[in-house]
Formats: C-alpha cells, sequence, structure tokens
C-alpha cells in the first residue's frame, strides 16, 4: 500500500513540505491510545534472539532511526510504536537555528536517494529537552549534538558541552557530529587536534557525572584510509564509546539521474541507495582495524533485509536507517527485523 498509493502521493510534493504534515498527522496519532495501539500492533516485531547489549544499554533490536528525522524530538513516541530499538534525535545545537535558505531538500527517485543541505535546523537543545521530559514511551534515545553555524571552530567545544549538559538526563547515549557537510568548515573538526579536543573536553565532562553516558562520534564516508586509521587511533585514545558509520556523502559517484538534474540541485549530502556500498566499506574497514575494541553503527543505503545483512556482515553491531524509510515506509522496520532472526 504504501509503495503502490502512499508514497507517489508524497512524492509530488515538495519533501520538507511532506516532511511537516506527516509529522503533523504523527502528532496526532501518537496522543490517540487506540492508534497508538493499532500502529504497534502492524509494525513492532519482538524476538528475544534480537536483544543487544552494547556500551552498557539494552537494545530491544537493534535497528534505529538515525538522525535528522525527527530532529526536534517532536513526534519520538509514534517512531517507538514502528518498531525501532532506539531513536536518534537531532542534530541539536544550543540555541535555535533556521539552518540554510530553502529549497534544501531533494528527492532522487532514479537512484532511491535524497541531497540535502538542511544546515542543522532545529529548535535548540532546551525544546527538544521539554519534550523528551514529557514522552511515554521509553525507547532508547539517542542525542546527536552539534554546534551553531555561528559559532567559529575554535569556540565549537562550548556548544557541544552546552547541548551535552542540557541532554544529560533525557537521553541515553550521545552523538558528536562533526562530519555534517552542510555546515560550512563543520567537517574540519574531523581533523586530529580538533577532534582529540572536543571528545576529550565531552568525556571529562561526563566523567564528573556520577553515570557517565556512552558517547558515540558520527564520521563522514569521504575520509581516507589514512583519516580513517587517525579516527580509530583517536577513538580508542578519548576512549569514545564507539563510531557511527556513515554520514551523508558529498560524491555524486556512481548516480544515474540526469547529471544535469543533479548539477541544478547543487550542494549538500548524499544519502540513500548510492551511500550503501561506501558506507559498508568504511564499516569493512573499521571492522577489520578496530578488531572489536569498540562497537560501530551502521547506517547508509538500508532499503531491504539483504541490505541490513550486508551491515551487519561487514562489522556493524547495530544499523539505522533514514532514506529506506521514506522510500520503503514504516513496514521497512519489521522486514528487517525478521529479516535478521531468520538469518
Amino acid at each position: 500500500m504504501y509503495k503502490l498509493i502512499i508514497r507517489p502521493l508524497f512524492f509530488l510534493f515538495d519533501p520538507e513540505k511532506i516532511h511537516h504534515i506527516v509529522f503533523w498527522f504523527l502528532k496526532i496519532a501518537q496522543r490517540i491510545p487506540f492508534l497508538s495501539a493499532l500502529v504497534r500492533k502492524m509494525y513492532v516485531y519482538q524476538n528475544p534472539k534480537l536483544e543487544k547489549e552494547l556500551f552498557g544499554i539494552r537494545f530491544p533490536n537493534p535497528l534505529g532511526l538515525a538522525a535528522g528525522f525527527d530532529k526536534d524530538a517532536e513526534v519520538v513516541d509514534a517512531f517507538a510504536n514502528f518498531g525501532f530499538g532506539f531513536l536518534e534525535i537531532g542534530t541539536l545545537t544550543p540555541k535555535p537555528q533556521s539552518g540554510n535558505p530553502k529549497k534544501r531538500l531533494f528527492r532522487l527517485p532514479q537512484d532511491k536517494g535524497l541531497i540535502n543541505r538542511m544546515g542543522f535546523n532545529n529548535e535548540g537543545v532546551e525544546a527538544a529537552v521539554k519534550r523528551l521530559k514529557k514522552r511515554k514511551s521509553k525507547v532508547i534515545i539517542a542525542g546527536n549534538i552539534g554546534k551553531n553555524k555561528v559559532t567559529p571552530n575554535e569556540d565549537a567545544v562550548s556548544d557541544y558541552l552546552n547541548a551535552y549538559e542540557a541532554l544529560y538526563e533525557v537521553v541515553d547515549f550521545f552523538v558528536v557530529n562533526v562530519s555534517s557537510p552542510n555546515t560550512p568548515n563543520l567537517r574540519s573538526l574531523q581533523e586530529k587536534e580538533p577532534l582529540t579536543k572536543l571528545l576529550n573536553s565531552l568525556q571529562e565532562a561526563n566523567q564528573k557525572r556520577s553515570i557517565p553516558k556512552p558517547i558515540l562520534l558520527k564520521i563522514a564516508p569521504d575520509l581516507s584510509d589514512e583519516q580513517l586509521l587517525e579516527i580509530i587511533d583517536i577513538v580508542n585514545k578519548t576512549h569514545t564509546a564507539g563510531v557511527i558509520a556513515t554520514n551523508t556523502t558529498i560524491s555524486r559517484k556512481g548516480l544515474t539521474t540526469d547529471p544535469e538534474k543533479v548539477e541544478a540541485i547543487g550542494a549538500g549530502g548524499l544519502s540513500g541507495q548510492p551511500l550503501k556500498d561506501r558506507s559498508t566499506e568504511v564499516i569493512r574497514f573499521l571492522a577489520k582495524h578496530i578488531k572489536g575494541a569498540f562497537p560501530i553503527i551502521g547506517v547508509g543505503g538500508i532499503h531491504s533485509p539483504q541490505d541490513a545483512k550486508e551491515k551487519l556482515e561487514a562489522g556493524a553491531d547495530l544499523i539505522q536507517i533514514y532514506t529506506g524509510f521514506v522510500y520503503e515506509g514504516p513496514g521497512l522496520v519489521k522486514r528487517i527485523l525478521k529479516g535478521m532472526v531468520r538469518s
């Protein structure tokens, strides 16, 4: 039904506008008990074989919703009803910001991809905190944190610390985003010196807590092997809990969409099926070199149970979907989880 009726209807409209319309419906749905129960009955799949414990957290299943879908934690309860094992909110910044000028989200149906240059548009971390304090579901929440666009890189640590402190009581673990291509110069924070300083600063604040929470690093797919080896070294030395591989790519390699259309879209991070192979390569490279030193969350181009299997076989401990949810619909969650149990 989703692919035959709902998706063609959605794709008639601007992707960002339809995103807001869907969220409006989800906000209503999550407030209606019988409707929430119906959605859970349709989509939630539970099996003890799917349970997994990583960095001190017991996950009911290894499939999560990636950051960027519910940036402001507006419909956490609604997404919990679709059967995800965990949800990643954000990217959240200390102060609200509108993000980059519209139009900034584009579909590539021929490639089952998306290009976005949203630019960390969010209502600010405090707005998300208020919503999370009111949530009814107990789904595991990851808080993805970043810096405001106007904050220079030399002052970035303070932004990440502010977001960490605000979110500490309402999330289960943190994700440090230094890999989005849509905030000017953000990716330079992946370089050795600034990244080490940032992660050490966050860990210092974290260790002052009575119960430190896991802090993970989200990396770009466009890093070279040498840069990935450096990332591994930094993660180990800063005692970072794990890595999320990967964010969106700036590459346009292998697209079948008309090159003129792609060029007209312009800058932005590419996600979906075109990212699948590269993100899997990064996961496999990391897994080979870390030898179980820390967990990997795999994300990028998962549109089917087979795609999920490839990520797990490459070395991912958990996986996430985003663009696949757009193209395949909410039923994808149950299909992937059932596939995991069968394999």
